[in-house]
C-alpha cells in the first residue's frame, strides 16, 4: 500500500481521501488546520487505512515534521491556491510527489520552478479546469494535421437556479473570486496575451439549452504554452446561466469588490447557498485541418452528482476529486515514467477514462439519482458532525 497525505478536509479533500482509502491501495493521512475537521470526515467515511490529523500546512516546519514522522510518498493539496507554494516547498525538500488543484497562474509558475531537477513528480492543476479539460482538448488536438482554434469551456452550475446570480457555491469561494478577478491567459492571432476577466461574453448552446460563457483566469492551464506556436487562437471561458456575468461585473467592477475580496467572500457565502444538486458541463471544440479539409471536433459531457460509499456527492466534487485521483493513481503506478513538472496534457484521455477513478467522467449520467435521494432524504452525511 502507498501512503498519501491529503491536505484539506473541505468539500474536495473529503472525497479525495475517501476515494483513495476505499480503493484498498492507499493509506491516507487526512490533515486540516481546523480542530476536528479531518476527524469528522474520517468518522463519516468509516474506512480502514484513513487517519485524521490536525495540521497547519502553512507552517512549513510542522508540515515537514509530519512528513518525516509518517513518511508519505506523495502529498495532495486540497487547500486554497495561496497555501500551495508552502506545501510544494516541503514536497521538494522531502522528495515527495506533489499534486494540487490550483487555478492560480502565479502559483503554478512557482511550482514549475521548484520542480526543476526533481526526480519526484510535481503535477499542479489536477482538477477539472485546469485539469481534465486540458486532457480532453489535447486528445482532440492530436486528431488534426494543423490547428486554427481551440476553445475550452467548463461550468459547475446548480440544476435548478432560483437566485439573481443563477448560481450556487459548489466549491471554493476563494477560487471562484480568484478566477473572476485575475487576468486570463489566451492565444490571439498566434500570440500569448492577457485578457480581462468577465469579458469576451458569448452565447453557447449545448443540447438545445442556452448558456453564456466569459473569460476567467487559470482554466487554460499550461495548454497554451504547449501549443502557442501551432494554433492561431486558444482560450478558456467559464459557462454560466445567462445573466450571471452582468451581475458579477456589478459586484467585482462596479462596486469595486475585486479590490476588497474579503468583503465579497462574506457577501457570497452569506447570500448564495450551497447545493448537492449541480451539474458540471465540459465542452472542448477544436477547429483545424484533417486531410486537407477544414473540420471541427467536440468533446461534450455533462456530469451529475453520484453516490460514492453510500453517500451523494455533488458533480463538482466528483469531477474534481476524480481528476486528481486518476492522475495520482497513474503517476504512482508508473513512478519512473514521469519526473519534475508534469503538465496535464501529458496524460492521455483514454488512460484517465480507463482509470478506476477517472470512470466517474463516463458519459450518460442524469440528475435522477440526486433528485430521488434528495426527495427521500437519503443523501447521507459527508461529515460525522452533520448527524
Amino acid at each position: 500500500m502507498k501512503d498519501v497525505l491529503v491536505l484539506g478536509a473541505g468539500k474536495i479533500g473529503a472525497l479525495i481521501s475517501g476515494l483513495l482509502a476505499e480503493s484498498g491501495d492507499y493509506r491516507v493521512q487526512l490533515a486540516d488546520s481546523v480542530p476536528g475537521a479531518a476527524a469528522e470526515v474520517v468518522n463519516a467515511h468509516g474506512l480502514d487505512h484513513l487517519d485524521a490529523f490536525e495540521l497547519d500546512a502553512a507552517d512549513e516546519a510542522a508540515l515537514a515534521a509530519h512528513v518525516r514522522e509518517h513518511e508519505p510518498i506523495a502529498v495532495v493539496s486540497g487547500l486554497p491556491y495561496f497555501c500551495n507554494l508552502a506545501v510544494a516547498r516541503v514536497a521538494r525538500n522531502e522528495n515527495l510527489h506533489y499534486f494540487d488543484l490550483t487555478e492560480d497562474v502565479a502559483v503554478t509558475e512557482a511550482v514549475r520552478e521548484l520542480a526543476e531537477g526533481s526526480d519526484s513528480v510535481f503535477a499542479p492543476q489536477c482538477g477539472l479546469a485546469p485539469g481534465f479539460i486540458s486532457i480532453a482538448a489535447n486528445e482532440l488536438i492530436r486528431h488534426f494535421d494543423s490547428l486554427k482554434s481551440v476553445k475550452l469551456r467548463v461550468g459547475a452550475l446548480p440544476q435548478h437556479p432560483n437566485n439573481v446570480l443563477k448560481y450556487s457555491l459548489t466549491w471554493s469561494t476563494d477560487g471562484v473570486i480568484n478566477e473572476y478577478g485575475n487576468l486570463c491567459k489566451s492565444i490571439v492571432d498566434g500570440r500569448e496575451v492577457d485578457v480581462m476577466p468577465l469579458e469576451g461574453l458569448e452565447e453557447i448552446e449545448i443540447d438545445g439549452k442556452l448558456y453564456e460563457a466569459f473569460n476567467t483566469s487559470g482554466g487554460l492551464g499550461s495548454l497554451g504554452e504547449t501549443y502557442c506556436d501551432r494554433v492561431a487562437n486558444m482560450n478558456y471561458k467559464t459557462i454560466r446561466y445567462p445573466g450571471h456575468c452582468e451581475q458579477m461585473r456589478l459586484l467585482m467592477n462596479g462596486l469595486k469588490l475585486n479590490h476588497d475580496r474579503g468583503t465579497l467572500k462574506r457577501i457570497l457565502e452569506n447570500a448564495v447557498p450551497q447545493t448537492l444538486q449541480d451539474v458540471v458541463i465540459i465542452y472542448a471544440a477544436v477547429t483545424g485541418y484533417q486531410d486537407g479539409e477544414l473540420r471541427e471536433e467536440n468533446y461534450v459531457n455533462k456530469v451529475y452528482p453520484q453516490v460514492v460509499a453510500g453517500r451523494l456527492w455533488s458533480a463538482i466534487q466528483i469531477t474534481t476529486a476524480a481528476g486528481i485521483c486518476s492522475v495520482l493513481d497513474i503517476v504512482l503506478s508508473t513512478p519512473r515514467r514521469h519526473g519534475g513538472f508534469v503538465a496535464q496534457e501529458e496524460f492521455e484521455l483514454a488512460a484517465i477514462l480507463d482509470n478506476r477513478f477517472g470512470r466517474f467522467y463516463a458519459h450518460g449520467g442524469t440528475n435522477r439519482t440526486s433528485a430521488e435521494l434528495i426527495a427521500r432524504g437519503e443523501t447521507g452525511h459527508q461529515r460525522a458532525g452533520d448527524e
